[in-house]
C-alpha cells in the first residue's frame, strides 16, 4: 500500500516508511476530527495523547533521546500527510516539532567547538531538557518567537526583554503568534537580554504554561488554521529559573550557523503540510466530479470544458508545488550538501510562496468546480486554510523580492532583529511596577 507520504516523498528508504507508517496509523482520527477543529477553532486535545503514545512528538529526535530518529525527510512527509488529513493540525504539529532545533543545533554547535568549556555544560544541559522532553518524555512543545512589531531589516522582531536576577531571569513581553497556546506541555521562548540591541543578545527559555506572569493573549479566530491555538501568550514579570535557561550572549546565533536554514529549524516542512491540504482539495473535487452525472446525458460532470480547464489547471499548481519541495528537500537534506547556505535560503525564498500560491489556486479552482454546495463543506474548508499560506511566515511577493535581493546584492535580511518594546509591553510593565509600589 502506498502510503500518503509516498505522494511526496518518493524513494523512501526502510527506516523512512516505518517511521511514515507511525503517522499513517493516526490520520484516521486526524482526518475524523477535521472539520470540527475548524468549526470550533480549537485544537482537538486527543491529539496530543495520539501522537504521544505513538512517539510522534519524537519524530525528529535522535534514538538515544528516546525519539524515533527521523530527520527532515520524516518531518517533511509527515506534515504533508497530516495535511491531507487536518491542515490545523498539521501546521500545530510542524511548529511542535521546530522547537526541536533548540536542541539538536546546540548540540551541533557544541561538538563544532563553537563554546567554550565554561559554557559547554549550559549548553549541554538546556538541549537535553528540550530533546529528551520531545523524546523520552512525549511533551507537545510550543515555539514562542514571533511578535507582531516588524523592522525593515529583520524577518523576526524580538522586544521581548529578559532581565537577570538572582536564581534567573525576569521576562517581559508579547508573543503575538504561537501555535500551540494553552495546548503544548512545554513553551520555549525566545527573549532579548536586557542591554543587548542585537541578535547577539537573543535567548531561549523554558516558560511554564500555568506559571505566575504568564496568560495567553487573545482567543486565535483566524480565517485559515482555526485549529492552532495560536493565539500567542502575554509575559508579566515572568520568573525563569537559571537551570531553565539558555541566557549566554551570542549562543542563538552560534547555534544559528549550524542550520542549512533558519534556527527556527526545517522551515520547508510547514508548507508541506500546504501541499497536503492542496493534494486533498483536489482529490475530493476530482470525485465528486467523476462519480456527479449530467441528469440529461447521464456523463459526469467532469467531461465538461468548463470543469477540464479547471481540473488542468489544478494538475498544473498540484505538480508544480510538488516538483518544488522535492528539490528543496533535496537541497536541505542531501549528504554532502550540494549547495551554499545562501543558495539554500535563496531557493527556499521561491518555494514558500510558489508553494502557497499554488495550493490556494487549487482550493479556489476546487471550489468553482465544485460549485455553490462547495460554499458549505470541504472545498470551503481547504480555501480557508490555504489562504493562511499565502500570508504565514512571509507572502510570495517578499520571498521574491528578498530572493532577488541576495541574487543582485549578494546578502540576506537577517532572520532576526531586536525591537523597540510594544505598547502593550510597556503597558503591562507600568501596572505590575504599579502593583509592586
Amino acid at each position: 500500500m502506498k502510503l500518503t507520504g509516498e505522494i511526496l516523498l518518493e524513494d523512501m528508504c526502510e527506516a523512512e516508511r516505518a517511521r511514515a507508517e507511525v503517522v499513517e496509523s493516526v490520520l484516521p482520527a486526524v482526518r475524523e476530527a477535521a472539520r470540527e477543529v475548524d468549526a470550533s477553532a480549537q485544537f482537538h486535545m486527543p491529539h496530543v495523547r495520539h501522537f504521544s503514545e505513538a512517539g510522534l512528538l519524537g519524530l525528529i529526535i535522535p534514538t538515544e533521546y528516546g525519539g524515533l530518529g527521523g530527520g527532515l525527510r520524516d518531518l517533511a512527509a509527515a506534515c504533508f500527510a497530516l495535511g491531507s488529513a487536518c491542515p490545523s493540525t498539521a501546521l500545530a504539529f510542524f511548529f511542535h516539532c521546530s522547537a526541536a532545533s533548540r536542541g539538536l543545533l546546540a548540540m551541533e554547535a557544541l561538538e563544532a567547538g563553537l563554546f567554550s568549556e565554561e559554557e559547554a555544560p549550559q549548553v549541554r544541559q538546556f538541549a537535553e531538557q528540550v530533546l529528551y522532553g520531545m523524546g523520552r518524555d512525549g511533551f507537545w512543545f510550543a515555539n514562542f518567537a514571533s511578535e507582531s512589531v516588524k523592522s525593515e531589516k529583520a524577518a523576526v522582531t524580538i522586544s521581548t526583554e529578559a532581565r537577570k536576577v538572582d536564581g534567573g531571569y525576569i521576562l517581559n513581553g508579547v508573543k503575538s503568534f504561537g501555535t500551540g497556546t494553552g495546548v503544548a506541555d512545554k513553551y520555549l521562548v525566545t527573549a532579548s537580554l536586557e542591554g543587548f540591541d542585537t541578535a547577539e543578545g537573543l535567548c531561549t527559555f523554558f516558560v511554564d504554561r500555568d506559571g505566575e506572569g504568564v496568560r495567553p493573549r487573545a482567543p486565535w479566530d483566524a480565517i485559515g488554521m482555526r485549529g492552532t491555538s495560536s493565539g500567542g501568550i502575554v509575559l508579566e514579570n515572568c520568573f525563569v529559573p537559571d537551570d531553565k535557561s539558555l541566557a549566554i550572549p551570542g549562543a542563538f546565533t552560534r547555534c544559528m550557523q549550524m542550520s542549512r536554514g533558519s534556527f527556527v529549524g526545517n522551515q520547508m516542512a510547514a508548507v508541506c503540510g500546504y501541499a497536503g491540504a492542496a493534494h486533498t482539495a483536489y482529490q475530493n473535487v476530482l470525485k465528486h466530479l467523476t462519480e456527479k452525472k449530467f441528469a440529461d446525458t447521464g456523463k459526469p460532470i467532469g467531461t465538461a470544458p468548463y470543469q477540464q480547464e479547471l481540473i488542468g489547471n489544478m494538475m498544473v499548481d498540484l505538480q508544480t508545488s510538488l516538483l518544488w519541495l522535492r528539490r528543496q528537500l533535496q537541497l536541505e537534506s542531501s549528504e554532502p550538501p550540494i549547495a551554499s547556505k545562501h543558495e539554500v535560503v535563496k531557493q527556499w525564498r521561491l518555494c514558500k510562496g510558489v508553494v502557497a500560491e499554488s495550493g490556494f489556486r487549487i482550493a479556489a479552482n476546487a471550489l468553482k468546480a465544485s460549485g455553490t454546495s462547495g460554499t458549505m463543506g470541504d472545498p470551503a474548508r481547504f480555501l480557508r486554510e490555504l489562504t493562511m499560506g499565502i500570508v504565514q511566515a512571509f507572502p510570495a511577493e517578499r520571498g521574491r523580492l528578498m530572493a532577488a535581493q541576495m541574487e543582485v546584492e549578494g546578502a540576506e535580511q537577517n532572520l532576526f532583529g531586536v525591537g523597540d518594546k510594544l505598547p502593550e509591553q510597556k503597558a503591562a510593565e507600568e501596572k505590575v511596577a504599579e502593583q509592586q509600589a
